[in-house]
């Protein structure tokens, strides 16, 4: 890991190029220094001010999977984790186990018996699951039980605010992750449950509404389905891979006038701390972009919802690369898709949300303000 960044050593031709004919610049996910969730960090990427919609990751799990979530429904999004005899999380993601494993542990979980309140435990991907409480006076202001490190144990429920319904719900997401604890202690490497990004369920304004355009979601992953769904994007069957996405693309080609196109693998092997994996994800990547190439938009915007260094085997705090190419866009002297040249790139950096907007006055959207 001393010889640079994945992106200046992943072979990119075709995103260099495309940097070459373009323009670089950078953005702040959420603000300069904070560290941002892949939910603020998407909405931020889709106009929306993360800092004034706030909405909890489980909410865009449970969307992501299509689930029917009802006004006034509290969702968590669940890590299965391991736990080692001590009760110290040994593993935030049980390894990754595969999804089947994941299906059968949220059918066991499926028994819990809450009482008056109605659980749901949907299954999302690999060691990812959905849980709905649907109930009377419910609150969504809890703390996540994950504690982020490994080497402590789960932590208990915790209310934000101090009112009867948040108290009821903290007592009943206890009782359920007691009766899940007992479930899954025999269970090998799942043998526990983490909960973050508790929220309870709000109605965003869509991007129909905002920029006037037909928006759709190419995605592998059920959050990222979630968090386009929220905001009104039509969720298309993509497949599992690049490759099976880029299909899509082509196939939907003439149905829409906005596409939002994730790559989900370089995340997971930056958290994995995978670097030669990353790399060559970029690498398989980019020798795809002809193919979108050959579509023609108007403008072509690369950049993520936030960084996940290698290093740091986590998402991180650090601005992310961005890169617009498009006939308005004013060529800059950047050589390479690299963080170095993006840091000095001529789109200069700017807040997240406020991508979107320039993306659309490159795409000629955009009316003059003013007399």
């Amino acid at each position: 890991m001393g010889k640079g960044t994945t992106l200046e050593v992943a072979s990119t031709p075709n995103l260099d190029r495309w940097a070459a004919e373009g323009c670089l610049g950078q953005v702040h996910p959420v603000a300069p220094g904070v560290t941002p969730g892949s939910g603020p960090g998407h909405l931020g990427l889709f106009g929306y001010d993360p800092l004034k919609f706030e909405i909890g990751r489980g909410i865009l799990s449970a969307l992501g999977i299509g689930f029917e979530i009802k006004p006034g429904d509290v969702a968590a999004r669940a890590n299965f984790a391991s736990l080692d005899a001590s009760g110290n999380v040994t593993d935030r993601r049980a390894g990754r186990i595969p999804t089947e494993t994941c299906v059968r542990l949220c059918e066991i979980l499926r028994k819990i018996d809450l009482g008056d309140v109605e659980l749901f435990v949907e299954p999302e991907k690999e060691h990812r699951a959905g849980v709905v409480f649907r109930g009377p006076g419910l609150s969504g202001a809890l703390h996540d039980t994950d504690p982020q490190v490994t080497g402590v144990p789960p932590l208990k429920v915790q209310t934000l605010q101090d009112d009867e319904a948040t108290k009821k719900t903290a007592a009943i997401v206890q009782n359920f992750l007691d009766q899940a604890f007992e479930l899954l202690k025999n269970e090998q490497p799942a043998n526990g449950m983490l909960l973050r990004g508790f929220d309870s369920f709000e109605a965003l304004p869509t991007l129909q509404e905002l920029c006037k355009v037909t928006p759709a979601a190419i995605a592998t992953y059920p959050m990222y389905k979630g968090v386009s769904r929220l905001v009104g994007m039509d969720i298309l069957e993509a497949g599992d891979v690049p490759e099976t996405e880029v299909d899509c693309l082509e196939k939907h080609w003439n149905d829409y006038d906005f596409y939002y196109f994730h790559i989900k693998k370089t995340d997971s092997y930056g958290e994995d701390g995978n670097f030669d994996s990353k790399v060559h994800v970029l690498e398989s990547v980019d020798a795809l972009l002809p193919r979108i190439e050959a579509l023609n938009p108007d403008v072509i915007c690369v950049s993520g919802d936030h960084s996940t260094p290698c290093k740091m085997k986590a998402h991180s705090f650090h601005p992310v690369p961005v890169l617009m190419r498009g006939d308005l866009v004013r060529v800059d002297a950047s050589t390479a898709f690299t963080e170095n040249q993006a840091a000095c790139g001529g789109l200069g950096t700017m807040q997240a949300c406020d991508l979107l907007p320039v993306m659309m006055a490159h795409a000629g959207k955009l009316e003059k303000f003013g007399a």
